[in-house]
C-alpha cells in the first residue's frame, strides 16, 4: 500500500522536532573538565619558559663568548691590545723620560695626553671609516668588522694611559741609582734596562692595569668595529661581541623582571668585580712601590 509524500513528512516531522539539540562546550571547558581560570593561569606559567627560553640561551651565548676570550690563549681582543699598545707605550715613555726628556716633557707628552682627552666615539668613527676597509681591503675580507679591529682600536686607546703611568714611574726613579749605575761601567742602554726599568717596573705594572680596566670598561668604540655577532669567534677576523657592548645595546629594551634583565644585571656585577680585581692589583703594585 503506496503511501502520499504528504503523509511521510507529517510522521517524521516530529520526530526531528524530538532530537536533543548538540551542546558545544564553552571556552572555559575546552581546556578540559573543570579548569577554571586559576589552571589556566598555572598552563600558561608553565608554557610560559618554552617561550622565553631562546632569550636565556641568547645571553648564555653572550656569557659564553666573553667567557671564551678571557680565558683562551690568542682570541682575546684586550689581550692582543695590550700586546700591541704595552711595547709602543713603553717605548715612549723611555724616549720621553730618558733618550729627549726636553722634546719629550714640551711637545711628546702633551700630544699623548691630547689622545687619552678623545672621546671613544672618535675612535670609534675612525676605525669605522678608515680602519675597517683598510683591513677589508688588505685581507681580502667580506666584512671589514673584526676582532683585530677592535683590538687595534683598544690598543690606540689604552696607549696614552699605560705611557703617562709609566713615564712618571721611571721618572720616579732617583738620579743616584743611575749614576751608580754609570760608575760601574753600564751604558746607556744598560743601565735603562737592567736598573731603571726593574726600578720603576711596580709603576709600569700598575699602569698596564689600568689600560686594561679602561679596556674592558670600553663598549662605544668597540661595538661599533667588532660585528656585534652571537657567535663563538675562530679567528682574529671573525665578528663577535662582548660584556660592555652587549649590555649597552640590550639593557634599554629588556623588559624589567625577565630573564634577559637579570642577566644583564649579572654581565655588569661581572664587570663590576673585574674592575674591583685589576683595582686591588693597583693598589698592591703601588704598595711595593712605596715600600
Amino acid at each position: 500500500m503506496s503511501r502520499s509524500p504528504e503523509s511521510l513528512h507529517a510522521q517524521i516531522q516530529p520526530r526531528i522536532q524530538t532530537v536533543p539539540a548538540l551542546r558545544l562546550p564553552s571556552r572555559r571547558h575546552q581546556i578540559g573538565p573543570d579548569i577554571g581560570h586559576k589552571r589556566a593561569r598555572s598552563l600558561n606559567t608553565m608554557i610560559k619558559p618554552q617561550v622565553t627560553f631562546p632569550v636565556a640561551e641568547g645571553v648564555g651565548i653572550f656569557v659564553g663568548i666573553v667567557a671564551w676570550d678571557l680565558l683562551t690563549d690568542g682570541r682575546v681582543d684586550i689581550a692582543k691590545a695590550l700586546l700591541i699598545a704595552t711595547p709602543f707605550a713603553l717605548g715612549s715613555s723611555i724616549f720621553m723620560t730618558e733618550i729627549s726628556p726636553k722634546f719629550g716633557e714640551k711637545f711628546y707628552r702633551p700630544m699623548v695626553e691630547i689622545f687619552a682627552g678623545i672621546p671613544s666615539v672618535v675612535y670609534g668613527w675612525v676605525g669605522l671609516t678608515v680602519l675597517i676597509p683598510f683591513l677589508k681591503k688588505v685581507f681580502d675580507l667580506q666584512v671589514g668588522h673584526s676582532i683585530l679591529a677592535a683590538s687595534l682600536v683598544l690598543s690606540i686607546m689604552i696607549f696614552p694611559s699605560i705611557t703617562s703611568v709609566a713615564s712618571d714611574a721611571i721618572r720616579a726613579v732617583s738620579k743616584e741609582t743611575r749614576m751608580a749605575a754609570y760608575g760601574l761601567g753600564s751604558t746607556r742602554w744598560q743601565t735603562i734596562y737592567r736598573v731603571v726599568i726593574p726600578a720603576a717596573l711596580p709603576g709600569i705594572i700598575s699602569g698596564i692595569v689600568l689600560g686594561l680596566a679602561r679596556a674592558f670598561g670600553e663598549a662605544l668604540a668597540v661595538a661599533m668595529v667588532i660585528g656585534q655577532t652571537t657567535a663563538l669567534p675562530k679567528s682574529i677576523f671573525s665578528t663577535s661581541k662582548t660584556l660592555t657592548t652587549e649590555i649597552a645595546a640590550q639593557m634599554g629594551n629588556a623588559m624589567e623582571g625577565g630573564e634577559m634583565k637579570a642577566a644583564l644585571w649579572t654581565m655588569a656585577l661581572l664587570l663590576f668585580l673585574i674592575s674591583l680585581l685589576f683595582i686591588t692589583i693597583i693598589h698592591k703594585f703601588s704598595k711595593q712601590k712605596g715600600e
